[in-house]
């Protein structure tokens, strides 16, 4: 299974982000939940994306910050040294993704809830 960072997690169950903890952690993915929100989504507790905190073996990102929040973030996320990075609806950045890129990071305009439910995760 994939360890998938959340970025952009929430403790609110209206958000996509909230979905998408749930239900990757229904589909066996371990999840790091990574946002500003304090609390806990899908019994992990989320991690202080200010503090940049230190993860090791991520296999895939999952962006829930707009595009206009993200250039804040772009180092640390590439710090993490997913082999992909997946851009949800609302979330693609053209410069990020270049960036991710060229670091040879595959890129996915997706969205994860949807992947998870065709089975193509």
């Amino acid at each position: 299974m994939k360890k998938t960072a959340i970025i952009g997690a929430t403790t609110n169950p209206a958000r996509y982000a909230y979905f998408a903890a749930e239900l990757l952690t229904r589909h066996g993915h371990e999840i790091v939940p990574i946002g500003i929100k304090k609390g806990e989504v899908a019994g992990k507790p989320i991690l202080d994306l200010r503090e940049k905190p230190s993860v090791d073996g991520i296999d895939t990102v999952t962006m829930y910050i707009g595009p206009q929040n993200q250039p804040e973030w772009y180092d640390y996320i590439l710090s993490l040294q997913p082999k992909r990075i997946i851009f949800n609806p609302g979330t693609e950045n053209l410069e990020f993704q270049e960036m991710a890129n060229g670091q040879g990071i595959e890129i996915e305009e997706a969205c994860t809830l949807v992947m998870l439910r065709v089975g193509n995760y």
